[in-house]
């Protein structure tokens, strides 16, 4: 494979060159796969592109330059710190919940960055999978009984995004219900797929505060759960450092785990390669699952990484302290690994929980699985003729750059009495 970072010849390297791409409107939150194709034809696989205030970064669209900005810590780094455009960010940047340095996992680099993931990995490890897998099902079966009987339902908010919801806070140590909880996932929802009126800092703001409270009671009284054994752990992380480690698991577990789980259900329901086997839906889960994260990644694009010195990638110059957002949709559908746009729903090769040492530790993903796998078998399974009560073309997707999810997805069936 060609070294990306020295493809071609550098033109001028600012991202804030006269044809930046806003990353905003409504082809963007619509139907970005078009726009990465113009941006691809028009840029190359690195594209300058302007953030929220004008604020330049670079957009990696490529499979290859994402893959090798994701191996290469020492020239692509975590730490926001280095950014060259602080000077430039207010006060209230509705992206400094991403980018505002914490004390977190995410920002860690080097042996830091092993030891907390460490941590991490050892407290995932201690969730079984079978019990997550039962527990997933009763959720579901108790949502799916909520409107069972209607004939009728809205799955986006009354299944794919209630389920991980509770699960998640489960495993994390918290009631599963109740107004508290339901307020720290609304304010992660804000704090990082911020609506128009959203206060994303004054939300973030507060889900660090829930978090510490839950992390003073898990101290004084642990348990069966992710919080706990965190605590326990011999490394001996700071509560402050636990707090937002656990803000990290939380954020990357239930928002994209949702979205996940309606990709997954809006292509089994309209894609009829899919249809024919949606009756009982074993056969094509797994694989509607995996497609659904090629095509449909519930994490467009992740900001981001920052150059540790110039360097170049993609025919760019990359000056010290620029900023790239990880492209991660455009790089599932790059045509230089899929020449004849068709993906193939067996192959697992896709960025959706991106690469490297900062990838989402061990064993995430396989518990993402299990929920979004149980959740749409679980309901296939208890509404065999479940139909889009909407034509598919009328399906409208979250306002969001960073997300992919829908905003509703509508769907009709033979009433169950329970």
């Amino acid at each position: 494979m060609t070294d990306p970072s020295s493809a071609q010849p550098a033109p001028p390297g600012c991202p804030a060159h006269t044809d930046a791409v806003r990353l905003a409107g409504l082809e963007y939150q619509q139907t970005p796969s078009q726009l990465y194709r113009t941006m691809r034809r028009e840029h190359g696989t690195v594209a300058p592109v302007l953030l929220d205030g004008d604020i330049p970064a670079w957009l990696v669209l490529g499979y290859s330059e994402v893959t090798y900005v994701t191996s290469h810590d020492e020239l692509f780094a975590r730490d926001s710190r280095r950014w060259n455009q602080w000077e430039n960010i207010p006060a209230d940047w509705p992206l400094l919940p991403y980018v505002g340095y914490q004390p977190s996992v995410l920002f860690t680099e080097g042996d830091e960055h092993r030891r907390r993931a460490r941590v991490i990995t050892q407290a995932l490890e201690g969730v079984d999978q079978f019990e997550l897998a039962r527990n997933c099902q009763l959720i579901a079966d108790r949502l799916i009984a909520d409107f069972a009987g209607s004939g009728q339902a809205e799955l986006m908010t009354g299944y794919a995004h209630a389920l991980p919801m509770r699960a998640v806070v489960q495993i994390c140590g918290m009631p599963t219900s109740g107004e508290d909880t339901q307020q720290l996932v609304e304010d992660l929802r804000i704090s990082l797929d911020a609506a128009e009126g959203d206060d994303p800092v004054a939300a973030y703001g507060r889900v660090g505060e829930r978090l510490r409270q839950l992390v003073k009671d898990k101290r004084e009284s642990p348990g069966p759960d992710i919080t706990s054994r965190m605590l326990l752990d011999p490394m001996g992380l700071t509560d402050e450092q636990i707090v937002q480690d656990l803000i990290s698991v939380i954020a990357a577990a239930q928002q994209p785990t949702a979205n996940w789980i309606c990709n997954t259900l809006r292509l089994l329901l309209t894609d009829e390669r899919f249809a024919v086997n949606v009756s009982g839906g074993r056969l094509s889960v797994g694989e509607a699952l995996n497609e659904a994260l090629w095509l449909d990644t519930p994490t467009q694009n992740f900001i981001g990484r920052w150059a540790v010195r110039d360097t170049q990638l993609g025919g760019r110059q990359i000056r010290a302290g620029d900023c790239l957002v990880l492209g991660l949709a455009a790089a599932n559908t790059d045509p230089q690994i899929w020449p004849d746009a068709l993906v193939g729903a067996e192959n697992a090769a896709h960025l959706s929980f991106s690469n490297g040492e900062h990838r989402c530790p061990y064993p995430a993903p396989l518990l993402a699985d299990v929920m979004a796998r149980t959740a749409v078998e679980t309901l296939l399974e208890r509404l065999p003729d479940l139909v889009l009560s909407v034509e598919p073309e009328t399906l409208t997707w979250r306002p969001s750059i960073w997300m992919r999810g829908l905003t509703a997805l509508p769907v009709q069936f033979t009433p169950v009495v329970q």
